[in-house]
């Protein structure tokens, strides 16, 4: 049986917990006290941690795998080997300052305090590009570390960057992007390596559909040619005739990103009853 490691509560939990049920996976959620539980369909065991307790975790054979962040990832620095990036929990690590410091290049930290909750990352950067700060290690409302007097700036997670804003500090620097990625052991046991792929194949198997869509539609055989060329499909449509022998439904897979713009073609080139769908695993 697979063990795996996910967050108990936080920004990961509950998209973690949505992908593996999209997956098929049936286990009971974590709540307030319980700390593991077992997939009642799929040879999963799921360990409830805190998110900096994953790496460790995993590198110490607690868990064959775990669903963490990425910055806890870079930051923890365990020998661990990323299976596979998720795609959500999408953040930036940064550095910012007070709004109203005048910024003109890395070279302004030299000399400056910095808050993080992330020191080994910073520390390398900051080695990287021989730039001579100060690093106070904190956890936790790190924003707030300059207003108090603290630190001159911070080192921190930013998503919307509306957090800054609300403590008087901007964005000058982005170090690194951060996504949810699933984690192994890069000494996992042989017999549970099958389990993993198994269940790799089905998270590769939701994020593909996530992109796409599956649309229906109704057109006049005279304009076919012309949809075609709009809606290749995954190899091409598949076509159905109609009772209306001048007409037949067309049903394809388009790309998200493509959705209005095809949309608007489709109906330029005729075609009618035009239903969009979302899918749930999408196997190539």
């Amino acid at each position: 049986m697979l063990t795996l490691a996910i967050q108990k509560s936080g920004r990961l939990s509950e998209k973690t917990t949505q992908l593996l049920n999209h997956c098929g996976i049936d286990f009971e959620n974590g709540g307030q006290t319980k700390l593991k539980a077992k997939a009642k369909n799929f040879p999963l065991e799921v360990l409830f941690l805190r998110d900096d307790d994953i790496p460790e975790c995993v590198d110490d054979n607690i868990a064959d795998a775990g669903i963490v962040g990425e910055n806890i990832y870079l930051e923890k620095e365990k020998p661990l080997e990323i299976a596979e990036k998720l795609g959500f929990a999408r953040c930036r690590l940064s550095l910012a300052l007070p709004k109203n410091t005048t910024y003109h290049s890395l070279s302004d930290f030299n000399n400056l305090k910095i808050a993080t909750s992330y020191p080994n990352i910073l520390k390398k950067f900051l080695r990287k590009n021989k730039i001579n700060a100060m690093i106070h290690e904190i956890n936790g409302s790190v924003e707030i570390a300059p207003s108090i007097g603290l630190a001159d700036a911070i080192f921190d997670v930013v998503g919307t960057g509306s957090t800054l804003l609300s403590n008087g500090l901007k964005e000058v620097e982005t170090l690194a992007h951060s996504q949810a990625v699933l984690v192994k052991n890069r000494k996992i046991d042989k017999s549970k390596i099958s389990t993993l792929e198994q269940l790799v194949f089905r998270i590769r198997s939701v994020m593909k559909a996530r992109s796409y869509k599956y649309i229906l539609l109704n057109a006049p055989n005279r304009s076919l040619n012309k949809i075609f060329t709009i809606l290749p499909g995954m190899k091409s449509p598949t076509i159905m005739p109609l009772a209306d022998k001048e007409w037949s439904s067309v049903h394809s897979v388009i790309h998200e990103e493509d959705f209005w713009e095809i949309i608007e073609q489709l109906k330029a080139a005729g075609a009618e009853g035009i239903l969009v769908t979302p899918i749930e695993q999408m196997i190539i």
